[in-house]
Formats: structure tokens, C-alpha cells, sequence
């Protein structure tokens, strides 16, 4: 097997993980399985942009996979001040 073949099979892993958080944040039960659902998905996101970054040769899709993962590490943080019921200031 080539390199582009497992790289096309790790493509494929992330389309089905991100089909099962796509499952879980719309099925439940509670708020805080669908906040981590929602970070689950922004981790597979930043796979796939260091799996095309590889497959392509660019390097924007690493940048991109940089911005993403801060954006979401600081939403994740958020959402759980959120549902912890504590302001942002505090």
C-alpha cells in the first residue's frame, strides 16, 4: 500500500468519527455530551487539515488547523463557564 492510500483511509476514519459526533450532538442527552461532541469535532476538523496539508503539500492548511484549535480550545472554555452557570468575568 502506498502512503496516499493510508492517508485516503485516515480521511475516511474522520468522515465516520465526525458522522458519530454529529450523532451525538444532536442526540443528547445532556448539554455538556453535546459540548464535548462539539470539541470532538473541532479536533477531527484539525485532522483533517493536517491530513490534507500532507496529501496537498500546502501549508495552509496547517495554519488553518492552528487558528481552528485555538478557536476552539477558547470556545470550549466558554461554553463550560456557560453551562457551569458562571459569568465570563469570573
Amino acid at each position: 500500500m502506498t502512503e496516499s492510500s493510508f492517508l485516503y483511509f485516515g480521511l475516511g476514519v474522520l468522515v465516520v468519527c465526525a458522522y458519530l459526533c454529529l450523532y451525538r450532538m444532536g442526540k443528547g442527552p445532556t448539554a455538556p455530551d453535546r459540548a464535548v461532541a462539539l470539541d470532538m469535532l473541532g479536533v477531527i476538523f484539525v485532522g483533517f487539515c493536517g491530513l490534507l496539508a500532507i496529501l496537498t503539500g500546502r501549508d495552509f492548511y496547517v495554519y488553518l488547523a492552528i487558528a481552528w484549535a485555538l478557536l476552539a480550545f477558547i470556545g470550549t472554555l466558554a461554553l463550560a463557564k456557560f453551562l457551569e452557570g458562571r459569568g465570563f468575568d469570573e
